[in-house]
């Protein structure tokens, strides 16, 4: 027998050429169990603007797909080159708006890929580790500094009064309208000095309305 016939043998005993329902049972169950620790991190962990539940199911059904599709790939050679060829023609051009979304569905992806490898255990230790990493580096390594739009509108004349009440503050003035005897001064602000400022603010005869936008 020839070294290419070793390599033949060796590969295709590999693929048994039959699923166990056990073990099929199993790869979905630890996909699932994993995708929802992960919906959970990304829940508690999300900034953006617009939560869409959506796309926590899609997460959930990745990580449950991916793992039928490499049991699959497991049991039958034949599948397996076929599955491939046609994964191959797919295209997938929804847009994720957020780089961190992508990351959480390949983070899926490779949950899916060690449940359907029957890697269970090391499924569930890789996939909290993650997570714990992961929280760990959001909320105490790379925690996000609160910053505030603060928009006043003041008479021409007071403006300038207005605007002295920010000198030697953390505020930075971002744009400057004027309407007439109206102006609107447009200032950034971080959230340590935000809860002063708004007391001293707040009863300013100087000052006709007042309005806050929130950044983060």
């Amino acid at each position: 027998m020839g070294f290419l016939d070793l390599i033949k043998n060796g590969v295709v005993e590999e693929f048994t050429g039959t699923i166990s329902t056990l073990d099929l049972f199993l790869s979905l169950l630890v996909a699932f169990v994993s995708a929802i620790f992960i919906t959970i991190i990304y829940k508690k962990t999300y900034t953006g603007v617009s939560y869409t539940k959506s796309f926590v199911l899609s997460i959930i059904l990745l990580a449950m797909v991916t793992s039928l599709v490499i049991r699959t790939i497991n049991s039958n050679l034949a599948l397996s080159l076929g599955m491939v060829g046609a994964l191959s023609i797919v295209r997938f051009r929804t847009a994720v708006k957020d780089p961190i979304d992508t990351v959480f569905m390949f983070w899926a992806i490779a949950a899916g890929i060690m449940a359907g490898a029957g890697l269970y255990l090391i499924t569930i230790i890789a996939c909290a580790l993650l997570g714990v990493f992961y929280l760990i580096s959001y909320s105490k390594m790379f925690k996000p500094i609160e910053k505030y739009l603060l928009v006043i509108n003041t008479n021409k004349k007071n403006s300038v009064e207005v605007s002295k009440i920010f000198i030697n503050k953390n505020c930075v003035l971002k744009t400057q309208s004027i309407k007439k005897d109206n102006v609107e001064l447009t200032y950034e602000v971080t959230g340590r000095e935000f809860a002063n400022l708004m007391l001293e603010l707040k009863d300013n005869e100087l000052i006709e309305s007042m309005h806050m936008i929130s950044i983060n």
